[in-house]
């Protein structure tokens, strides 16, 4: 389940307001996995998920009740292996 259906399912309808959606990981070290550049992995996952980072954060209500929330995609990155 993606972390938008996860989030969806969660909160209250039309309560979902977003934070650190400007947030992005960086590669200062330029790290390499198994000859790909992070960057590159990065780059691909975003375009794939429709994401910029693996993780979404925002306020909300449930039942009424506000609420933070944050959930990690593990489609976003969180397989090993190559791009293909």
């Amino acid at each position: 389940m993606s972390s938008s259906n996860r989030i969806e399912l969660l909160i209250d309808l039309g309560t979902w307001g977003p934070m650190d959606e400007n947030m992005i990981s960086l590669d200062p070290i330029e790290f390499q996995f198994k000859e790909e550049l992070y960057k590159d992995r990065i780059d691909f996952y975003q375009r794939k998920m429709g994401l910029i980072e693996t993780i979404q954060t925002g306020t909300s209500q449930l039942n009424g009740i506000p609420i933070a929330i944050g959930a990690t995609d593990f489609q976003f990155m969180g397989e090993y292996g190559t791009l293909s």
